[in-house]
């Protein structure tokens, strides 16, 4: 092989490749169904952007958009005949962008798997294959790469074939890369040894492994394929976290910070180049090139010049203007808030909480309260109902959403579904574990936490979704978080407070306090609080009740002496419960921003009295 520039550079550190091409194009608002490939041709301003953003973000190396260009895959959108022309203008515009720059990187020329199985088990003869292969290096080559990377193969036999067309042609260097499954070994069964030791043997380069699983797992398949290597370099691109599926690939959800820790256990492990895969975008390139400077020489690192990437032309994003909710206005205008405290019902029938919300209005109530899966048990979901006692009473919603029933995908889509229909105060809560209700062997998800739901919500008023993608116009939630007066850990709880209210939180929203004193002086550990807090407020039904909160239900303490007015109390306990409930709630009126009412057993009639205390 003659002399190589991108083996030179290769030799003297590890290389980073770029992220995902496919994610950022749908991000930009390109179908999944579309193919991406002609946008070579058709829009060739959005892929060189996209080239430019990870060149920008200290990418080594960028792959060309010709990843489905081949004959097979191209002829499902009746391109077949267009092979050359798609990767030759692929190759041009990576090298474009590149000199544009003046950056020092390279171009790589995409491969991918044919999308048609080769015989016995389907009907695409070796030649057949191989001719498809070559068809599109040619148009490569001629467009201008500096090496070759055949990637996402699962079947060896296809790969090798692919490495054999590209090396028929042309003595640039290739890198060969396998897709593995969760388990570790490839869709067709062979293990991270088995392949090491195939690609070996392949006039190749680089060999490594990319695409279909996280940063965890091809670590694992990383330390397999080191003692197999002999001394070619192996490259490590994995997609960022759980699956989605995008066609024959698969998006996943990793944060930049996540995969740059794990780029830098993989260059420590041995891994010459690291990357992205679907999913990936420039914001965790830019996160893993600090991972990759700490093993590059400081000469080579001079070499490296960073250029803001062109300005792309885009029509400014349409914001419709939406006009706060009441419970924002109120809580902006440092205004008293009353909110009453709603459970869905345990069956499909919603008449009783309807009602019982009627009457909340009558009572000067504005705002209510939706719980989720309060206690860990089965009721109606949230949203629905937050929707059907909206549109019953015209009450102003704050729907609480827990985190614990949803993955990361499905708190999502349910947060896109509530703001569609109108519902945008948010109570941010982790969620009771389910073993604290009637399914105690249910298993529950907790993809993030309370802190994360914030920042996802916060990140969707700002228009993108967890992974950094467009959602298009940006949401307008107004977001609160839960606060724990009685934590077992009192200094810990306020830190966690004050983080969410870093991540977006715009108040705070308490379980049931008894004991206002105890808790200025849990809140004092915070110093002057940054957003107004709306206290709990539950009345005691019976001394039998307050001994049952006081001793089995996590988060309430009641004080000695209001569990000892209530014991004495007798048939009048109810009496002195919404006595007790009222002079809290006139002092809470004094010294916090909100009270946040919750009714027992359902007995919206005992809350109604309470609120007679604010006439």
């Amino acid at each position: 092989m003659g002399a190589s520039p991108f083996l030179d550079r290769l030799a003297e550190g590890p290389l980073l490749c770029d992220g995902a091409m496919g994610t950022m194009l749908y991000a930009r608002g390109v179908p999944l169904d579309a193919c991406f490939d002609v946008l070579n041709e058709n829009n060739p301003s959005l892929v060189q952007s996209i080239h430019a953003e990870y060149l920008s973000a200290g990418a080594d190396l960028i792959e060309t958009n010709t990843f489905g260009a081949n004959r097979f895959k191209l002829a499902v959108h009746g391109l077949d005949a267009r092979v050359r022309e798609i990767n030759r203008k692929g190759a041009k515009l990576a090298r474009d962008v590149r000199e544009s720059m003046g950056r020092e990187a390279f171009v790589l020329g995409s491969i991918g798997p044919l999308g048609k199985y080769l015989a016995p088990l389907g009907a695409i003869s070796a030649t057949e294959g191989r001719a498809a292969f070559r068809e599109q290096a040619e148009g490569l080559l001629e467009g201008g790469v500096d090496a070759f990377i055949v990637e996402t193969f699962s079947d060896l036999e296809e790969i090798r074939l692919a490495v054999e067309a590209v090396r028929s042609i042309t003595d640039l260097p290739i890198i060969a890369q396998v897709a593995f499954t969760e388990e570790g070994v490839t869709f067709t069964g062979r293990t991270a040894v088995e392949v090491a030791r195939a690609l070996r043997q392949l006039p190749v380069q680089v060999i490594g492994a990319n695409c279909s699983v996280g940063s965890s797992v091809l670590y694992d398949i990383l330390e397999q394929m080191l003692p197999e290597a002999g001394a070619l370099p192996i490259s490590i691109q994995p997609n960022a976290g759980l699956p989605s599926r995008l066609g024959e690939r698969l998006i996943y959800l990793s944060s930049p910070t996540y995969m740059a820790e794990y780029a830098a256990k993989m260059l420590e492990a041995g891994a010459r180049i690291v990357g992205g895969c679907c999913g990936t975008t420039p914001d965790h390139i830019r996160a893993m090139r600090a991972a990759v400077d700490r093993h590059v020489p400081k000469a080579v690192r001079a070499r490296r010049v960073s250029v803001a990437p062109p300005a792309r032309e885009e029509a400014p994003a349409l914001r419709v203007t939406v006009a706060p909710t009441l419970l924002a206005r109120r809580l902006e205008a440092r205004e008293f808030v009353v909110t009453v405290e709603l459970d869905p019902p345990r069956g499909h029938n919603i008449e009783k909480l309807v009602q019982g919300a009627k009457l909340l209005k009558e009572r000067g109530v504005e705002i209510v309260d939706i719980n989720d899966g309060s206690l860990g048990r089965v009721r109606m979901s949230v949203l629905p109902t937050a929707i059907l006692v909206r549109e019953a009473t015209g009450l102003d919603i704050n729907m609480h959403f827990t985190c614990r029933d949803r993955n990361l995908m499905g708190i999502q889509a349910d947060l896109l579904g509530a703001h569609a229909v109108g519902i945008r105060n948010i109570l941010a809560i982790k969620g009771d574990p389910p073993r604290a209700g009637d399914y105690v062997n249910t298993t529950a998800i907790f993809d993030v936490n309370a802190i994360g739901l914030v920042r996802i919500i916060r990140g969707m008023n700002e228009g993108r979704d967890a992974t950094g993608n467009s959602i298009g116009e940006p949401t307008s939630f107004s977001v609160g978080v839960g606060l724990n007066p009685v934590a077992e850990d009192p200094d810990r709880e306020i830190q966690r407070l004050l983080r969410k209210v870093e991540a977006g939180a715009r108040w705070a929203q308490t379980q049931p306090v008894y004991d206002l004193e105890a808790f200025d002086r849990f809140l004092t550990r915070a110093g002057k609080l940054p957003v107004p807090v709306i206290v709990g407020i539950l009345p005691l039904h019976s001394y039998r009740h307050a001994e049952f909160l006081h001793n089995e239900v996590p988060g309430i303490r009641i004080p000695e002496e209001a569990r000892a007015r209530m014991r004495e109390a007798g048939a009048r306990a109810l009496h002195v419960g919404i006595d007790m409930a009222q002079g809290l709630l006139r002092e809470v009126r004094r010294r916090y921003g909100g009270a946040y009412l919750m009714p027992s057993f359902g007995r919206f009639e005992v809350v109604a009295e309470v609120l007679d205390a604010l006439r």
